[in-house]
């Protein structure tokens, strides 16, 4: 078999790029995920290397990066727990549609784009990136923190309103009868169901096909079953992200550590090329001119996710940490975002694609960092815990 040798340079150089970025953020204690981004973003169009020969293996790569991310973070739930922990935060999803979808919505408006292609911006500040947060919540060892399952309800949520959404979103960009949209949206939304409650019956099933004594066989199995769900569910509208994450869900916990272990090298390989694939899709050029409304965005939706993420972790019954943890955990919007804005592109609304990308790419690195910062940004509000105690018991003493 034959490989060009261009493809194999190009993949070679981009493959130690990233090594320098992930040994660099390694070495200062953050997550790579807003490097490899910046990466992509700066070795786009009009860069030295262009990587056209390896584009399309590069682009088939990032989609199977969201695929393991979402995979592996299906792992740290049971079916039973993730089913109650939906039915705890539906709530919570209103909540986020109310305070995330508004602004880009009426930024569309003002912008003087019609109800469809507002509506489009809506989608773009509305949902969170499941890529970036679940390698985002793994690099900072947060998996097991008593606020995550409340950031991976929203998380799912918007994932399984995205296979109603997307379909109705697209008929009406390109004019279309609403209808045909709510049908698709409709049959999305129930295919999404029937998996879920199809997987809660087939635990016995999962646990003999997990459970052989080689890794190769176990390897090889999760990977088949999880392709095989994950495109199932992109041919019946809904994401394929999600079908990874029902995969994960599924898998029995006696299983678990060793199928975390086998997927690990895999996960970060393809989750590294997922964020430079992501930057590379932004056009350098495109960014002073639609500065000022993204960061205007930006500014407002970071406010609105932290606000999002505080009540989901509220409801759990979290502390002030614990809730600004799983506000800022959300803040970054990414793959889901850019399909939208595609969408919106495709249908001829030219206009939101330079603002969405850098609207993307700023609250994609904001993220992070917010992430990353976010007991410090709790201190500085609410002052350490001792004064937040002894505050606490003035107050008692008073009403005492």
């Amino acid at each position: 078999m034959h490989i060009d040798a261009t493809i194999l340079l190009e993949l070679g150089l981009l493959l130690i790029v990233l090594t320098a970025m992930s040994g660099l953020a390694w070495r200062v204690g953050f997550t790579a995920a807003p490097l490899f981004l910046l990466v992509g973003l700066l070795l786009g169009e009009g860069s030295v290397v262009d990587f056209e020969e390896s584009r399309g293996f590069l682009e088939v790569a990032a989609g199977l990066g969201v695929i393991m991310l979402l995979l592996t973070l299906g792992l740290e739930f049971s079916v039973g727990e993730f089913q109650q922990s939906l039915r705890r935060h539906a709530p919570t999803g209103v909540v986020d549609f109310a305070l995330n979808a508004t602004p880009g919505f009426v930024a569309g408006l003002l912008l003087d784009l019609d109800i469809a292609a507002a509506l489009a911006l809506g989608g773009i500040t509305w949902v969170s990136s499941s890529g970036i947060v679940a390698k985002l919540l793994g690099d900072l060892g947060r998996l097991g923190y008593r606020e995550t399952p409340a950031i991976l309800s929203v998380l799912v949520l918007e994932d399984l309103a995205m296979a109603g959404f997307l379909p109705l979103l697209g008929v009406l960009l390109v004019g279309g009868h609403i209808l045909a949209g709510v049908l698709g949206s409709v049959l999305a939304v129930l295919v999404a169901v029937a998996v879920i409650l199809a997987l809660r019956k087939l635990e016995g099933w999962a646990n003999r096909v997990f459970s052989h004594d080689d890794d190769e066989q176990v390897l090889l199995r999760v990977l088949g079953i999880t392709f095989l769900v994950a495109g199932l569910a992109e041919w019946a509208g809904v994401s394929a992200a999600v079908g990874a994450f029902l995969v994960g869900l599924s898998i029995p916990s006696p299983a678990v550590e060793r199928v975390r272990a086998l997927l690990a090298p895999l996960r970060d390989l393809f989750a590294a090329l997922f964020f430079f694939v992501f930057g590379l899709s932004i056009e350098l050029a495109s960014i002073p001119g639609a500065l000022p409304a993204a960061l205007a965005l930006a500014a407002v939706t970071i406010v609105t996710k932290v606000a999002t993420g505080w009540f989901a972790a509220g409801r759990e019954g979290v502390g002030l940490r614990g809730r600004m943890r799983a506000g800022t955990a959300l803040i970054a919007r990414g793959e889901f975002s850019v399909v939208m804005a595609g969408l919106a592109v495709a249908a001829g609304y030219s206009t939101i694609g330079p603002v969405a990308s850098t609207y993307v790419l700023i609250v994609a690195v904001a993220g992070p960092i917010l992430t990353r910062s976010s007991d410090w940004i709790t201190k500085q509000i609410f002052g350490p815990p001792q004064s937040r105690r002894r505050m606490a018991g003035r107050r008692l003493m008073r009403t005492a």
